[in-house]
């Protein structure tokens, strides 16, 4: 079947080049794009037909996806950084919440 959507992969919040360059900076080994990735909305497309960027991605589905997830991880991200002895700085967690609070509004 050809799908013309883009998608977002299942595991928005660990894909991307963002994500695989952290990993490369901790272990440094550098990991392969997969070729075909499971997407926001439970289907199989290949790793070119996905888009971490909420402009790109066309599928609604993967689009409401994105955004719960993103908001999720902001919440969690607030409430760990307000917990004794939290190794995140409070200015570095407001970062990362915004960033991904305004993920979610755009995926939204």
């Amino acid at each position: 079947m050809d799908d013309p959507h883009i998608h977002v992969e299942r595991k928005v919040l660990h894909s991307g080049a963002d994500y695989r360059n952290a990993v490369a900076s901790m272990l440094g080994a550098v990991t392969d794009a997969p070729a075909v990735v499971t997407t926001g909305c439970g289907i199989e497309v290949p790793y070119a037909m996905t888009s971490p960027h909420p402009e790109s991605v066309t599928c609604l589905a993967c689009r409401e996806h994105a955004a719960r997830e993103h908001r999720a991880f902001a919440a969690q991200v607030e409430k760990l950084s307000r917990m004794p002895g939290s190794v995140v700085a409070p200015e570095d967690a407001a970062k990362a919440v915004e960033r991904h609070q305004d993920l979610a509004r755009r995926f939204g």
